[in-house]
């Protein structure tokens, strides 16, 4: 039974960070993961660049059942301390927009540098691996298909469930359970909305189309970009405002964000009157998108035969368009999982289990999800450090 310090299972953003910790210390290393290569979440992120962090990166921009305890691992290892390494190996990046950083060439040059790390620091990576069980007596026992491995130390670092075709499972949750600690309720997060047969109907013409918005759920906004799909709506502000949604629960979304339309309708009366209501907004708005709205209002005729109140409601369908979201995409699609292992259960500055010695959890297998734009890589690299300082 060949032995180490500590062996990891996830060779994704957290585990490769604490791998490349651990091993600096000395410490005799085994990375795991059933994948075929490491770090395929890292390969297809951010669009193939990689949003590999985020200069906002602070506590509030995490959802949990305590988003404070992120802070300590965030403060230990920041966003700043990832560039410093990003721009040690001279990769080129830029900011895109809200502070999110993308590498400028292939996401590779992120999990090539990772793995240059980890073998820096001597750390053993076995790919297509399977963990069969695991067995804890002064040591963590790791039986595998072929041979079993022995380790002071276990780390769990294998994500969630989101995006199963990639191989995610929910491994990381049935081991928190075999040690007895508690798992909370896991949802797809970052994902696109869909909506049922009869509004899907009306807005089918619409996909494809891209507009500035802002979305409002449960008393949390965002303005940022929305799309209509095939399916029902996606884009930045859906994917954010995902997080915060619940079957049942009713969207806002201001389809014009910045522009009061009935206030510019009314005063397009004046001059334009004789446009048809549907080009008078088609000016507004795109014009896909006009007509679509103007044909559910039953409004016709030209803009001068509309009232003040007819107008405020056409606004109103515009900028305050309340929805009812059949469902999500689901795991298929979510970039990441809503949820996972009790923070209460864990040591914040060290990740460890705080009823099982050497036992830790890291990156998204904990209750901890970040914001879209870069937060979530922010948390593997921050709660990857801070354990490879102890384990």
């Amino acid at each position: 039974m060949k032995q180490y310090d500590v062996v990891i299972i996830g060779a994704g953003a957290a585990g490769m960070m604490c791998a490349i910790e651990a091993g600096k210390r000395g410490r005799k290393v085994l990375v795991l993961d059933h994948a075929k290569t490491a770090g395929e979440k890292i390969r297809i992120s951010g669009g193939g660049r990689c949003n590999f962090t985020n200069i906002n990166t602070k506590f509030d921009r995490f959802l949990s059942q305590n988003p404070r305890f992120a802070i300590s691992a965030l403060k230990r290892y920041t966003q700043h301390d990832f560039i410093k390494m990003v721009e040690h190996y001279k990769i080129a990046y830029h900011e895109k927009v809200l502070g999110q950083l993308f590498c400028d060439v292939s996401a590779k040059v992120i999990i090539d540098m990772l793995l240059t790390e980890m073998s820096n620091a001597g750390v053993e990576l076995r790919l297509s691996t399977d963990v069969k069980s695991i067995n804890k007596s002064d040591t963590y026992s790791i039986q595998l298909e072929h041979d079993t491995v022995e380790a002071q130390s276990l780390v769990v670092a294998c994500g969630g469930k989101s995006i199963p075709k990639m191989g995610a499972t929910g491994f990381g949750y049935q081991i928190a359970e075999q040690f007895d600690l508690p798992v909370t309720e896991t949802r797809p997060a970052l994902v696109p909305l869909t909506f049922a047969d009869e509004l899907l109907g009306r807005i089918k013409p619409l996909s494809g189309v891209s507009t500035k918005s802002s979305v409002t759920c449960n008393k949390v906004s965002f303005d940022e970009a929305l799309l209509f799909t095939h399916r029902g709506l996606s884009g930045p502000s859906i994917l954010q405002i995902s997080s915060y949604w619940r079957e049942g629960d009713e969207i806002i979304v201001d389809l014009a964000r910045g522009i009061n339309i009935a206030e510019q309708l009314k005063a397009m009366r004046q001059s334009s009157g004789k446009l048809s209501i549907g080009n008078a907004l088609a000016k507004l708005i795109t014009s896909k998108l006009a007509q679509m709205i103007v044909e559910h209002s039953g409004l016709t005729g030209n803009l001068a035969d509309q009232n003040n109140a007819k107008l405020d409601q056409l606004g109103q369908s515009v900028n305050a368009w309340r929805i009812k979201p059949a469902g999500s995409e689901g795991y298929r699609t979510a970039e990441v999982t809503l949820g996972g292992v009790d923070t209460g259960a864990l040591n914040a500055k060290t990740m460890e289990a705080k009823n099982t010695d050497g036992l830790y959890f890291i990156g998204e297998v904990v209750d901890m999800t970040g914001w879209l734009g870069g937060y979530n890589f922010q948390w593997a690299w921050s709660s990857g450090w801070v354990c490879g300082q102890v384990c």
